[in-house]
């Protein structure tokens, strides 16, 4: 029974960390408030100036967001940066939009265009 139990665990535990990005990968969020990423990425998305101002602000946050994460060494504090960008990115965002967004940060994060991100 307790082979089980530890089985278990370490499955959950193993699948848990699959999703979880290592720290430094949330520099992705990071880079976003960087002019010729940001340009290069509202071209992408096709957003208007309305958007753009927003998604600039939501950027600058995430950007202080990320740092204070990365100083403190604190993936807790990562991770709700990564949701507070993503959350808010979805309300600024067309749904279209958005799911072009999270293709662009996946494949920035994994190389590839599986999406691991929840859209809440």
């Amino acid at each position: 029974m307790k082979k089980i139990i530890v089985l278990v665990i370490v499955a959950l535990t193993t699948l848990s960390s699959t999703f979880a990005l290592d720290l430094y990968e949330y520099k992705v969020f990071y880079k976003l408030n960087n002019e010729k990423t940001f340009n290069s990425l509202t071209r992408f998305l096709n957003t208007n100036n309305e958007q753009d101002d927003q998604l600039k602000y939501v950027f600058e946050l995430t950007e202080k967001k990320i740092k204070i994460a990365l100083e403190n060494e604190s993936d807790e504090a990562a991770e709700k940066a990564m949701w507070f960008n993503l959350g808010n990115a979805k309300y600024i965002l067309t749904p279209e939009q958005y799911k072009n967004y999270l293709i662009v940060i996946n494949m920035s994060v994994n190389g590839k265009d599986d999406i691991y991100f929840a859209e809440k």
